[in-house]
């Protein structure tokens, strides 16, 4: 071909292609299949339509199970998936071409997609805490042989290899646990098995119950409560705190102290038992770490109410009421001596002058002293010489 000639020659092959595509002559990719590179990996492969140039401007585009557009420049796709997704299986289409006009005409390759393994659920109120790197669970069935392994979340062979399986169970009453070699805040998936079938999910992150030390600052308690122990990843400042209190066996009161609180203040009634409750969660924007409810802490206890007030508003009244009834019934009981009748002085003058000459004459009310009564005296000589006999 002559170096004129080449120019041409790809103008019109690209010609060709777009008229194809147009025309609703794209064929679908063909011969697509699938392999899982481990329980969590997905790669999907196919090969590019016949009848059209091996060239670097085909592409493809593929729809998920969530209905999400990609556009793939090559054959192959690989994806993360976790059966906690999807109740069923994974369908996944992939067209020819990525343009929008052609590819929403064109026919896709379809494919549906089971696990490597049965769904099954085999254990339940699974958590991780991120304080201490351990996980525990609570079997369904426990009976059968358990097994869990872990890794970073991710698709990336460097992921893939991080796999690792707990070698170390314990079992603590209903629940079992495991003690993992990485940090849990790292983003990391869980694989658990049995011999009815396997489970993929992202562990739920949790911390333990923060601790409360209440003190007491005149009229007011301050409650401190302790920030959880986590590696680098969970920034200062992320941590909330809800904390809820019942005052005098009251109904229950709950606050929370915002991002980066983690001391509460509140007026103090000395007379009453106050008992505390905490729990601790991350902002939106540091991620999904909480903690459970920790136990109630009580400060102080409850006392007697000061009654004086109201004996003293209640007693005062009947001594009072007590001490009137009796002071009018003594009054009324002696009036004549506490008030005395007195007479008319004009009807004393009156009666005198009526009455006062025959009163004189036959003795009236004249006072008459009473006579006394006198002892006999008697008078004895003595001679003088007994006097002088006595002296002597």
């Amino acid at each position: 071909m002559t170096p004129r000639g080449f120019p041409t020659a790809l103008l019109y092959t690209a010609m060709i292609i777009t008229l194809h595509c147009e025309a609703d002559l794209c064929p679908p990719p063909t011969e697509l299949s699938h392999e899982w590179l481990d329980k969590f990996t997905l790669r999907l492969f196919w090969k590019k339509p016949k009848d059209l140039p091996d060239n670097n401007n085909i592409k493809f585009l593929l729809k998920d199970h969530k209905e999400k557009d990609t556009c793939v420049p090559g054959t192959d796709y690989t994806t993360f998936l976790l059966t906690e997704d999807m109740d069923s299986n994974w369908t996944y289409r992939v067209w020819t071409n990525c343009s929008q006009l052609a590819s929403k005409e064109n026919t896709p390759a379809e494919i549906t997609i089971k696990p490597p393994r049965p769904r099954a659920k085999v254990v339940k109120d699974f958590k991780c805490f991120a304080d201490t790197n351990k996980c525990s669970w609570i079997p369904v069935n426990s009976t059968l042989n358990l097994t869990l392994s872990y890794r970073m979340k991710g698709e990336s062979e460097e992921c893939i290899k991080s796999l690792q399986h707990c070698d170390q169970p314990y079992s603590l009453g209903e629940r079992n646990g495991c003690d993992l070699n990485i940090n849990t805040t790292d983003n990391i998936c869980i694989l658990v098995e049995t011999e009815a079938g396997m489970s993929t999910f992202e562990p739920v992150l949790v911390v333990h119950p923060p601790k409360l030390n209440i003190t007491e600052n005149g009229d007011s308690l301050i409650v401190n409560l302790t920030t959880p122990k986590v590696g680098a990843t969970i920034m200062t400042g992320c941590w909330q705190y809800d904390v809820c209190y019942k005052k005098c066996s009251n109904n229950e009161t709950c606050q929370n102290t915002g991002s980066g609180g983690h001391t509460m203040t509140m007026p103090y009634d000395k007379r009453c038992l106050y008992e505390f409750k905490a729990r601790v969660k991350t902002a939106k924007h540091c991620g999904d770490i909480s903690s459970d409810w920790s136990k109630y802490v009580p400060y102080g206890s409850n006392k007697p109410p000061d009654r004086t007030l109201t004996v003293v508003a209640i007693v005062i009244p009947i001594i009072l009421s007590i001490c009137v009834i009796l002071s009018c019934y003594c009054f009324k009981r002696h009036s004549a001596i506490i008030c005395p009748t007195i007479p008319d002085p004009s009807t004393i003058f009156k009666e005198m002058m009526m009455n006062g000459p025959r009163e004189l004459q036959n003795g009236g009310n004249l006072y008459k002293p009473v006579p006394e009564r006198l002892e006999p005296c008697k008078v004895v000589l003595v001679p003088e010489n007994c006097v002088l006999q006595q002296t002597s």
